[in-house]
């Protein structure tokens, strides 16, 4: 006698997961539409990573001794943020090993008088303390040979206070102020952004260039062109997409972003910059679709391109005649375009897009390895910064 397997069982199994996993995401989609739930979603700063993390003591997170100074900064709006000033190998070098635990803090304006310096914005979660950071600040105090200032934003590590979009802007230009103060020459400045901090990078490079200040460049790590942008296209584990079953209600997507009090809108404002810029993702990013480190390389060269104008009527109602000139403007743009760009394939590594706008290079690296978290401590990233930035005479 055989037994005929409970197909009817099997399916009511699966619609109650169906249903509950329905009720989830409902529940998900519902929250974030409350602030308090989506800025603790955004930053994640309550992830303050790695537990009991020794800010004065930089040494136990793996940085040389007495390499680096835990300093505080003062905000405009009297906020006080923690960070960590690490010195170039070349200043560190000449210290005598192994240094006094206070030697980075006497040498800051020794150190940017003599080096080139970078201004470190991390992405969200965690602190200036993670691992992971760490070893961006060994790489480029090696490779690159300058100084980095890393900073925690209100909220993050051991600085005090709830983390908005305004706050982080005040943060960034916080920290640009006390390299200033130090000594450090604008042009000796280089800003780069992780993630989140794209947007605070990006802010504080659009203001700097309005006010007229020039300084090294800036450099975009795995960016997002905007919040907006980004809840479109973030997928779940790389993917199952978030809006999916949100967009397949008419307008439902645009109510529900209405409802987003974060803008971060990288892509409304990129083209105001006026220093060379770098922007680099690698393609297996699961986080954040490389595709929005191309929005902002195109909205960068947009103003260099030809304008397509389509006839008033509905493309249904075109003449012949239409649809060609309309066809014609499009391969002019296209080989202006080309015209433009210098592509350059680089073999077991990624590509490299370059165009000068405005006096400056701009350049868009795409790794075909590196993922969100890890892409900026490639060493083939370090090169295309070390080669885009400095002279041989600066890494001296």
């Amino acid at each position: 006698m055989s037994i005929q397997p409970d197909n009817d069982g099997l399916f009511a199994r699966l619609r109650r997961v169906f249903a509950v996993l329905g009720f989830i995401y409902l529940g998900a989609v519902i929250l974030l539409a409350v602030p308090w739930f989506q800025s603790h979603i955004l930053y994640m700063n309550a992830l303050k990573l790695p537990w009991n993390a020794h800010f004065d003591a930089p040494e136990r997170h793996g940085l040389a001794p007495g390499k680096t100074a835990n300093i505080k900064i003062q905000t405009a709006d009297n906020h006080t943020l923690g960070a960590w000033f690490i010195l170039s190998d070349t200043t560190y070098h000449g210290l005598s090993f192994p240094p006094p635990p206070s030697a980075a803090k006497l040498h800051i304006s020794e150190a940017v008088a003599q080096r080139p310096t970078l201004l470190f914005f991390h992405g969200n979660a965690a602190t200036r303390a993670l691992s992971m950071r760490v070893r961006l600040y060994s790489a480029f105090t090696s490779r690159l040979n300058v100084n980095v200032l890393a900073i925690d934003y209100r909220g993050f590590g051991d600085s005090p206070g709830r983390p908005t979009e305004d706050g982080l802007s005040l943060d960034a230009r916080a920290a640009w102020d006390w390299l200033i103060a130090q000594g450090a020459s604008p042009q000796d400045i280089l800003i780069v952004g992780h993630s989140l901090g794209t947007a605070v990078a990006s802010r504080l490079s659009v203001g700097l260039s309005e006010d007229g200040v020039k300084f090294r460049g800036t450099v975009l790590m795995s960016p997002f062109s905007s919040l907006y942008t980004l809840v479109d296209t973030y997928n779940i584990f790389g993917v199952f997409p978030v809006m999916l079953p949100i967009n397949m209600i008419p307008r439902a997507a645009d109510i529900y972003k209405s409802f987003l009090i974060h803008k971060f809108d990288t892509l409304s404002m990129i083209s105001k910059l006026k220093v060379p810029i770098l922007i680099l993702h690698a393609e297996d990013d699961w986080d954040i679709s490389h595709t929005h480190s191309d929005a902002l390389f195109d909205a960068l060269l947009e103003p260099y391109l030809p304008p397509v104008y389509s006839p008033p009527a509905s493309q249904e109602s075109w003449s012949t005649q239409q649809w060609n000139e309309y066809h014609a403007q499009l391969v002019t743009r296209r080989e202006i375009r080309e015209s433009l760009l210098t592509r350059t394939v680089i073999p077991n590594f990624g590509l490299m897009d370059q165009f000068d706008g405005s006096g400056e290079r701009i350049t868009l690296l795409k790794t075909s390895t590196g993922s969100h978290n890890e892409v900026g401590t490639l060493e083939g990233v370090q090169e295309v910064i070390r080669v885009t930035f400095f002279t041989p005479e600066d890494l001296r």
